[in-house]
Parts: structure tokens; sequence; C-alpha cells
């Protein structure tokens, strides 16, 4: 058997079919607990394509509920300011396909939804998040087409919530010496992180 698995009936021949309830779960619509899991949720990932074939996943957080539900199969999610990047955005005008992980601090269950994407900056959706007077750059909707509570293994493997697994900042140089050595900035470390800071700080919303 070839080491190098290229289809699903190679995978197969290592992993078995899934159970009925791994397949079952899966939903087209929100219910009550997946409403409620996003209304507590303030930090997700989203997962897109890009023109050139390869995948991109971006951090997404706020406050708690900052997605709202419009309704049962329907989100919508501010977009913030940003390095200008514009890697999610600009992968959804080319792929309407997106994937979220939604996250609670503490919780080791995780909320998958899968769906199609559409950006808008139309004045209702746009006054539903406006925070400290600052409106979002757009809002993303996302029509949802599948949604499951993901098993807890992974963070139970990862511990990620457990505080006596957390590393000590110390342990990586800051982030503004990691983009000096990385760009070669003649400026000292300790400039960079303060020019990092007050950028995070300034434009928060």
């Amino acid at each position: 058997m070839s080491e190098v698995m290229q289809d699903e009936a190679a995978l197969r021949t290592v992993y078995p079919v899934p159970s009925g309830g791994a397949v079952d779960k899966q939903l087209s619509a929100l219910e009550q607990h997946s409403r409620r899991f996003i209304e507590l949720s303030p930090f997700l990932c989203i997962g897109t394509s890009r023109p050139d074939g390869l995948a991109d996943v971006s951090p997404r957080g706020g406050e708690a509920g900052f997605v709202h539900v419009i309704d049962d199969t329907h989100l919508a999610m501010p977009d913030r300011p940003g390095n200008n990047r514009l890697d999610t955005l600009t992968n959804v005008t080319h792929s309407a396909a997106v994937g979220l992980l939604f996250f609670i601090p503490g919780f080791e269950e995780m909320l998958r939804v899968n769906g199609v994407a559409t950006l808008s900056t139309a004045p209702d959706l746009m006054s539903r998040f406006v925070v400290e007077g600052k409106p979002p750059r757009s809002v993303m909707v996302i029509e949802i087409r599948e949604v499951y509570f993901h098993c807890t293994k992974a963070l139970r493997r990862s511990e990620l919530w457990n505080p006596e697994k957390h590393v000590p900042r110390e342990t990586m140089p800051s982030f503004g010496q990691i983009m000096r050595d990385q760009m070669k900035f003649l400026m000292p470390a300790k400039i960079v992180d303060m020019a990092l800071q007050k950028d995070a700080k300034d434009n928060l919303y």
C-alpha cells in the first residue's frame, strides 16, 4: 500500500467509517443550543479558500456574542480594523464558502458552522455593530449550510484552558523583536513593540 493517501478510498483503509452519531449530529440550521453557544462565544477561527488553491484561516474576536444570530440559517459578523491585507474578505469575493469554529473560554466543546458568505455595508447591518460610536468596516453575512458541535478531544489533549499549562510569554521574543528580525528593521525592538501596542490600542474598533 502506498504511504501517500490520495483519495477517500485510501483513507478508509486506515480510518473506519464514522459512527452514526458523528454523522447524524450535523444539522442544517441552528437550534437552541447552537444559538446559545454563539451568544456566549467571544472568539472564532474562519477558514476560506484562496484563488490560487491554498487555504487560509484567520481569527476573529470581540465581546461575547459579537457574531449575531439573524435567524436559524443566517449569522452576521462585523469586520473591525486590522492590517488591511483583507485575506479573508478577498477570498470570499472569489469563493463564498466559509468554515467557522467557535470557542468559549473554559469550554472543551466547540461549534462548527459551514456555509456561504456575502459582504455588506448595508446601513441596517452596520448599525447593529456600532461600538464606542464606531461602525465596523463591513459585515459578513453567513448563510448556514451545516452546523454541529465538535467533540472535546482536541482541547482535552492540548489542555488549552489549563492555567498550569500556560507558556510564559518570555519563552519567545516579543512580537516587536520577531517583526524586527523577520523584516530586517534597523530600529530597536522596543520601538517596534511600542508602535504595535499603540496601533492595537488606537484601532481596536
